[in-house]
């Protein structure tokens, strides 16, 4: 059981943390790297499922997506040893990989097939899990240069479960979207044209759109002196 009396001890004041073995590192290396950048997917998770508009068992569902990923993160934080305890330490098992890949079918099968490529956006649930997809991404990387360092050293399924969790982060922004009618599709080349993108014409061009040279120079305002002399004398009384 987890128990945090103190949230300050001034043990990494220089640089250095602790992995859940008690090991000093710096906190540049490569493990901490990884295991902080699935804390941020995690933040962004908690921030998808805050939004309005997401399906309440997709809000689940991140809820128990939120408490994989600190699952994950106890796998990363002790690395793992040849002939170690298996009960001693938290990995995580092919089971909760099955749990994405089930939901990712069972998703998928209600949703139209696509016929290009989709831009992050449409809905701002949506928005949050294409933004979770591509942290989930960079996670994988940052385990995969872990493991190009350590390879006998990161539970065997972390990469395999950051790998579906992309693909299913994917597939939910899409139902998020009205189950893909609101997705916003990738048009190839359609930046080419000089028509794609209206133009706003600036202050410069003018109401006409001339060019500077051709506006006529503004009347200069009459001086204060001048404008006096032109008004009508007060009757004296």
């Amino acid at each position: 059981m987890v128990r945090l009396t103190r949230i300050y001890t001034r043990g990494g004041d220089r640089g250095m943390t602790s992995l859940g073995d008690g090991t000093r590192v710096p906190k540049t290396h490569r493990r901490i790297t990884a295991y902080g950048t699935v804390d941020e997917l995690n933040s962004v998770l908690g921030v998808a499922a805050a939004l309005r508009g997401l399906a309440a068992v997709d809000r689940e569902l991140l809820r128990r997506l939120q408490n994989d990923l600190f699952d994950l993160g106890a796998d990363l934080c002790v690395p793992r040893r040849a002939h170690e305890d298996s009960a001693r330490h938290l990995r995580i098992v092919p089971e909760q990989v099955a749990v994405l890949e089930a939901a990712i079918d069972e998703r998928n099968e209600r949703l139209q097939p696509l016929k290009s490529f989709v831009l992050p956006g449409g809905t701002a649930s949506a928005a949050a899990l294409h933004q979770a997809r591509t942290v989930c991404r960079r996670a994988e990387i940052e385990v995969a240069r872990l493991l190009e360092m350590e390879p006998e050293a990161v539970g065997e399924q972390v990469l395999p479960y950051l790998n579906r969790l992309s693909d299913l982060l994917f597939v939910m922004a899409r139902c998020a979207n009205h189950m893909g009618r609101s997705d916003v599709l990738w048009r190839p080349g359609a930046g080419r044209s000089s028509q794609a993108v209206p133009v706003r014409k600036s202050r410069s061009q003018g109401r006409r759109g001339a060019r500077p040279d051709e506006r006529r120079s503004k009347r200069p305002r009459a001086r204060r002196s001048e404008a006096a002399g032109r008004r009508s004398p007060r009757r004296r009384r």
